[in-house]
């Protein structure tokens, strides 16, 4: 097989691995207020601990470029935000408003992440022969854990199942789109990874601490959100290591 239409087929497959997270969702048909918080909880856990690991993959890379997009990713979020809240008739569907605002970002952040992994899959392949597929392999399974974290914003708001599978499918098309280009062109593409690790970090934990925690607060109290955010970490950094040891 052509070595261009391999990569951009095992990138394929990262992205669609993404719509697997959201199917346990399928089993709760209505949410309290209260499971509301706790998925709000649980989300912001998982992305605060792919924020880090995020960054420790940059770090090792470029640590000055990885802080410059870290930096560039929050400047970037904050003036997005600002710019929606101005529009109160946005709306996704027949969802609008402040919750259309909340899935818009967490879509865009997760696409902008999955931009910078799609990066990382090309230039990995364009090294040592086994690095490729580790690669790909890892950060398939990685997504299933994100494709969760976007279902866990997007549904108790109004989304179905299905759209969230759609909609976590979609923030990874980045990934074999990206691929490709990086494959190609190793030498032009390597020095913008670790700024599009920091980017998507940045703006992540932006998302996390503006947004899903104090809303996560509204109807749960803290220790209880606490415990969800920290189990959340605790639970993405055990997946993290076991596929490390397999």
């Amino acid at each position: 097989m052509d070595p261009l239409y391999f990569v951009f087929l095992a990138a394929l497959v990262t992205a669609l691995a993404t719509g697997l997270g959201p199917l346990p969702l399928a089993i709760w048909r209505t949410m309290s207020p209260k499971a509301v918080s706790i998925c709000n909880g649980i989300a912001a856990g998982l992305m605060i601990a792919a924020s880090f690991s995020l960054l420790q993959e940059g770090y090792q890379l470029d640590p000055i470029r990885t802080i410059l997009g870290l930096v560039g990713g929050f400047v970037f979020i904050a003036i997005s935000h600002r710019i929606m809240e101005r529009h109160e008739d946005f709306h996704i569907g027949a969802i609008q408003g402040a919750d259309a605002i909340k899935m818009l970002m967490i879509v865009g952040i997760m696409t902008l992440h999955s931009a910078a992994e799609g990066i990382g899959v090309g230039v990995a392949y364009a090294g040592e022969d086994n690095l490729g597929q580790f690669i790909t392999a890892a950060i398939a399974v990685h997504n299933i854990p994100e494709g969760l974290a976007i279902a866990l914003v997007l549904v108790p708001r109004g989304a179905k199942v299905w759209q969230a599978v759609g909609w976590s499918i979609f923030s990874s098309l980045p990934q074999p789109l990206l691929a490709v280009p990086a494959f190609m062109f190793v030498t032009f593409f390597t020095p913008f990874l670790p700024v599009g690790l920091g980017l998507a970090a940045g703006a992540m934990i932006w998302m996390t601490l503006s947004e899903l925690v104090p809303e996560a607060l509204e109807n749960a109290t803290s220790p209880m959100i606490a415990s969800a955010v920290t189990m959340a970490i605790a639970g993405m950094m055990v997946f993290e290591l076991l596929l490390r040891t397999i």
